[in-house]
This record gives structure tokens, sequence and C-alpha cells, in this order.
């Protein structure tokens, strides 16, 4: 059998080493550059491929093609194999295969790293034999080709479920569902949901499926799948300040590093999921205490000249903005900015109002969001790097302030990506201590 695997990041080197494993015939094609690291691993295992271009030759003989999800279906190469009647899958669904693992799938539009994360730390402080993997962590194909483990959480974005066929998790999480990456498909919100509720298609009687019961988006949808999997109803109903309520259990949020109402309904899925695998109460309030928040998801950097710093550098789109500033108390100096992906920033209009005293536009073109927001009279100001951002943040700022960095918006403008500019920002922050 021969394998092709397209695109040599975390997943494609992945899915190349468990296809070697598997002792299947396999080829490794980029159109980029493939970074030093991972040509390594390919030439140490002895794997041929290719970087910059795709060999349609050395392509179009598959058996079957693992792709990337950064991939879209809609380009000519995957037309053309689809054509051919080669089946291109993602990595997520090659590993699935292999894996003697049990998975738990979590997706959502928001708050799908914190949930894996957390849901991932609940089940290691339990002494559970448990790997992060997915869209976060190690390559899950790469882990069960090295070490399958007894437990899988893997984040899912919905490009990687699009190319699920048998995929089956014994526990599904939605999060939430809201408007993104709308190009992907067609423009249609409908597409977009379908995609997520994928997660959930393979379920079987004896699994759980738990959705976000204060969603629309998916309420109106649940119906539509044909999933026999026992349904869990996660909803905010729970939350009772920094109490969640659960199964007639109490767990207290006071002490932990969890921020804001969409935390404590992170929380609560990975809570379900531990109470389904029998984990104590006591273990679980411990993990959510002893529970870091991710990099560059509302994390906290410093305090300097008593003003709070805070980098959520991954809030991308605007929903992911509304949840960090619902999360704060106290004045907020905002730094927004960056690639627009068609943002309506209308959502943040009450809440901006109400909590932000400044804005500090971090971007190219910074006329959108300037429009937006001129009728509020906030003191703006338009910077064009992360340390510019940060000193004037600094002198817009007083004692008992919260400078957020919080874009609603892409990077590719003036960063690498979400990464490069959060520690940017972090730099920068340091830097004012001296």
């Amino acid at each position: 059998m021969r394998v092709v695997v397209l695109g040599a990041g975390e997943s494609g080197v992945g899915a190349a080493i468990l296809a070697r494993q598997q002792q299947y015939e396999v080829f490794v094609s980029d159109r980029g550059n493939i970074q030093d690291q991972y040509k390594a691993e390919l030439t140490a295992r002895g794997i041929p491929y290719e970087e910059g271009r795709h060999t349609e030759s050395l392509i179009l003989n598959a058996d079957e093609v693992v792709k990337s999800p950064g991939i879209p279906d809609k380009v000519e190469l995957v037309q053309k194999l689809l054509q051919q009647g080669i089946p291109v899958i993602s990595e997520i669904e090659f590993a699935a295969r292999f894996s003697q693992g049990k998975l738990i799938g979590i997706t959502g539009s928001n708050g799908k790293t914190t949930t894996s994360t957390l849901s991932w730390h609940i089940l290691h402080t339990a002494g559970l034999n448990v790997t992060l993997a997915g869209n976060v962590g190690r390559s899950f194909a790469w882990q069960t080709a090295e070490d399958d483990t007894e437990y899988y959480v893997l984040e899912l974005s919905s490009f990687q479920l699009d190319g699920i066929r048998q995929f089956r998790p014994i526990v599904a999480m939605l999060l939430n569902i809201t408007p993104d990456h709308l190009d992907r498909y067609d423009y249609k919100m409908e597409n977009y949901i379908r995609s997520k509720f994928r997660i959930g298609m393979n379920q079987q009687a004896s699994d759980h499926f738990l959705y976000n019961g204060d969603d629309l988006n998916i309420v109106h949808h649940l119906d539509e799948i044909d999933n026999p999997a026992q349904k869990i109803n996660i909803n905010s109903g729970r939350i009772n300040g920094t109490l969640l309520e659960l199964d007639n259990r109490q767990y207290d949020l006071a002490s932990t590093a969890l921020r804001g109402r969409h935390n404590a309904m992170n929380a609560l899925f990975a809570i379900q999921l531990a109470h389904l695998l029998d984990i104590r109460p006591d273990v679980i309030q411990q993990a959510l205490e002893s529970f870091q928040p991710v990099e560059h998801r509302l994390e906290r950097v410093a305090v300097v000249n008593g003003v709070e710093y805070i980098n959520d550098s991954k809030a991308t789109n605007v929903d992911a903005v509304f949840y960090a500033l619902e999360a704060m108390t106290q004045p907020v100096v905002w730094v927004v900015g960056g690639q627009d992906k068609g943002n309506d920033y209308g959502p943040l209009q009450s809440l901006v109002q109400d909590k932000v005293k400044a804005i500090v536009c971090m971007g190219v073109d910074n006329v959108k969001i300037i429009e937006a927001f001129r009728h509020l009279h906030l003191p703006m100001v338009e910077t064009g790097s992360a340390q510019e951002a940060v000193e004037r943040s600094a002198a817009l700022s007083a004692p008992g302030d919260i400078v957020l960095l919080s874009p609603a918006c892409a990077s590719f403008d003036l960063f690498k990506n979400y990464l490069d500019r959060g520690r940017q920002f972090k730099d920068a922050v340091l830097a004012l201590q001296g």
C-alpha cells in the first residue's frame, strides 16, 4: 500500500512515521519549506520527501492520501485525487485506525485548547495514562507510532473533522459554534456547523456526546444528527459565581487560574468528562487548582507599576474577544488589530463601552476598528509593533488597570503567527520592568 502525505508539519510527519511503522510505502510532499527538525526525522527513518513543490506523478499513484488540515479540499491537486477515487483523509483518521487508546474528542469555535488541556490535566492528575494530542500537544499519529497510551484527549478543528471517516471518540465535546473560517465553507454557516457535528457521527450507544445547551447553533441542529450516543447538556445554569454544580457535586473556581464565565463553561465540560471516567471529586478540585492557563489564552504576563498585562493573542475572532472582555473586572486598555477576517464588531460595543478606557490599535490597517468604536470617544492610538503597542498602553494606563492583548484578528500583517505576536507582546512587557 502506498500512502502519500501532503504537508510536512507536526501532523504530516507523524502520519508518515506511523505509515512507515505499519510497513507501508510512504512519500511526503510539501509545497513549502520543511522545517529542519522535521527533515531530520524523515531522513533518520529513510522516508522520502520533497519540498517546494507537489510532483503529481509521485502523488496521483497513491492508494491513500493523508492531507494536512491547512490544505483546503478545493485546491486542484486534492480535486484530482478525489476525481481518481483516491481516499483523502486527515491524520486524525489515519492514527485512529492503529491506536488502541480510548479517544476523547473536543471541538468548538472557541475554548478548545483550554478545555482540552484542562481535561488532560485532570486525567493526568488522577493517574491515568493519557496523552494530549490533535491540534495541540503531540501529533496523534506520532504518539500512536512511538508510545500508544490508554487515553487520548484530542483537540479537533473543523478542518481535521472534515477528513474523518470512521473516527469514533468515546466522549465527544461540542463547546460552541460561532462564525469562523467561513471562507473554507463557501461562506455558509450551515456548512461550518455540519463540519463541527462530524465529531459525533460514528459514536455508538455506549458513547457520550457533551454539548453546550446555551448555544442555539448547536441546539437547533441537535436533532439532525443520527447519533445514538448519550447526550449530555452542559449549560450555564450550573454556574453560580465561582461555584460549579454538576451531578450533585460542587466545585469552586475561586482559587484557580480560570477567569470568566467562558472558562467556567470549559471547566464544566472537563469535569463532566472526569465524572464519566469515575475520577474522585477531591482529585478534580485539586486538578482545577493546580491547572495553569495555556500560553496566549488570557495568560497573565506580569504586573508592572500596578498595571496587569494579559496576553490573549489566540483571540483571533470577535467571539473570543467577547469572552475575554467579559472576564475583566478592572478598567481595560485594549490592544486590538491585525489582519481582519471580515469581523463584525457590533457584539463588542456594550462591553467596550462598559469596560474599556482606551484602545491601542496594533496593525497595518486599523481603519475598520477605528470606525467601529469612534463613537465611544475613547482615547485611541495606532501602533505598528508589539513594542510600540505596549509602550503606548503603559502611558494610557494607571495602577489597577489591565492591559489586554486580545486582537480579534489574524496576526499575519505584522507577525509570523499568533504565537509570535503573543511572545513579542510578552517580551515588550518584560522590557518595561527594566
